[in-house]
């Protein structure tokens, strides 16, 4: 009888485990015509010189990317290195449409201020991570050979600068960029200290090795292009994954779902407090 006891309350601890691993949350912004146009309209305003122009070569390969530095870079201190990757609407190689209002936010003089980091924008010209059917309408994403020699990249930075603080890379991305970022996470998870990935198609390719690894899935419910139901699916495959929040806007779709973080600090905020 005892056993039996001792066994029932195994497995409600399990349970409940289970149950607070993650968490789930639903926001109800919305987004009119004029917060749209506005809150664009001033990360697009920014002066963008800072993030500096450099292109990768590997092989046959060259990709141009913006590199932006820490305010006040002190040598002596270790700082973060995000990776934020554009959507498919920025694909080319005049490096400069890859900074997106998303990736402008660390333009601000108050997130320049008061989050000194390395941030990396590098533009693809072709997709950088493609999507294959599996089941219904969920989706996976594969990387690019451009999106896997970001890798290299990242080393070679690392190389140059070594204040980067190694266990704060983090990753983000909008759309195709999200996938991209999640490409990575999958590819080499013990590189990465945390991930934001907006509007996805996912990747379950390594689940095993990034589970416990620091995510943040974000989807509007409303979205057409990228399936909402592609990170639903992903947030039931990591049931145990403690450090994974799954955000969904539940009034925005695939294009408006970056507006609510462009003026805000959340994303740098969420992301320093990371660490592998």
């Amino acid at each position: 009888m005892q056993k039996q006891v001792l066994q029932s309350i195994l497995i409600l601890v399990f349970s409940a485990n289970l149950i607070f691993a993650q968490r789930k949350e639903f926001r109800d912004d919305k987004v009119d015509t004029l917060m749209f146009v506005s809150n664009r309209k001033i990360v697009n305003s920014l002066n963008a010189e800072p993030f500096r122009k450099k292109i990768f070569s590997k092989d046959n390969l060259q990709i141009p990317y913006r590199l932006l530095t820490p305010k006040n870079n002190i040598g002596t201190k270790k700082y973060p290195l995000i990776l934020t990757f554009h959507n498919s609407t920025r694909i080319g190689t005049d490096n400069e449409s890859q900074l997106e209002p998303l990736a402008r936010i660390w333009l601000r003089d108050d997130v320049y201020s008061k989050y000194p980091c390395y941030v990396i924008a590098p533009q693809f010209s072709k997709r950088s991570s493609n999507y294959e059917n599996i089941a219904g309408d969920i989706q996976t994403a594969k990387p690019s050979d451009e999106a896997i020699a970001v890798l290299e990249l990242i080393r070679n930075i690392e190389k140059e600068y070594p204040n980067i603080d190694k266990n704060r890379i983090y990753l983000m991305g909008y759309s195709m960029g999200a996938s991209t970022a999640q490409n990575l996470l999958n590819l080499q998870p013990d590189l990465f200290a945390a991930m934001v990935s907006i509007a996805a198609v996912p990747d379950f390719s390594n689940l095993s090795e990034i589970n416990r690894k620091n995510i943040w899935l974000i989807h509007g419910q409303k979205d057409n292009e990228n399936p909402y139901s592609g990170s639903v699916e992903l947030f039931k495959k990591m049931a145990s994954n403690p450090n994974l929040t799954f955000t969904t806007f539940t009034h925005l779709n695939h294009n408006n779902i970056t507006i609510p973080f462009l003026l805000t600090e959340e994303i740098p905020k969420w992301l320093f407090g990371k660490r592998k």
